[in-house]
C-alpha cells in the first residue's frame, strides 16, 4: 500500500499536498482500493469556497458511490481536467495523475490537525 510521506490525510482517506498557499486533494490508495473500478468522478464546485469537512463532489465505482470532502476549507481554483475522460487514473495513480482538485487554502492551520503518514497507515490498520 502507498502512503506517501509528504502529504497530510483525513480519516475519510482523502489527502493533501500543501504547497504555499494552495493545496492538491484526492482520495488515498487505500480509498481506491476499497471502492474498486472508478468509473465517473462528479465534482461540480469549482470556483466555491467550502468549509473543512464539506463534500465538494462524488466518486462513483462499479460497487458504490462515495462522497468526497475537503481535508481542510478553501475555495476550490480547478477539478482535473484529465478525470472526466478518464476516471480511471484515480485508481492507476492516485497521488499523480488522479488528483481531483486544487484549492486555495483559507485558513493553513487547518493543515496541522490532519493525519501524518505514519498516523494514516495506523488508522487503516487498526
Amino acid at each position: 500500500m502507498n502512503i506517501p510521506a509528504g502529504l497530510k490525510y483525513t480519516q475519510d482517506h482523502e489527502w493533501i499536498l500543501v504547497e504555499g498557499e494552495t493545496a492538491t486533494v484526492g482520495i488515498t490508495d487505500f480509498a481506491q482500493g476499497e471502492l474498486g473500478d472508478v468509473v465517473f468522478v462528479e465534482i461540480e464546485t469549482e470556483g466555491e469556497t467550502l468549509a473543512k469537512g464539506e463534500t465538494f463532489g462524488t466518486v462513483e465505482a462499479v460497487k458504490t458511490v462515495s462522497d468526497l470532502f475537503m481535508p481542510v476549507g478553501g475555495e476550490i481554483l480547478e477539478v482535473n481536467p484529465a478525470l472526466a475522460d478518464e476516471p480511471e487514473l484515480v485508481n492507476k495513480d492516485p497521488y499523480n495523475a488522479g488528483w481531483m482538485i486544487k484549492i486555495k487554502l483559507t485558513d493553513a492551520a487547518e493543515v496541522a490537525e490532519l493525519l501524518s503518514a505514519a498516523d494514516y497507515q495506523k488508522m487503516i490498520e487498526a
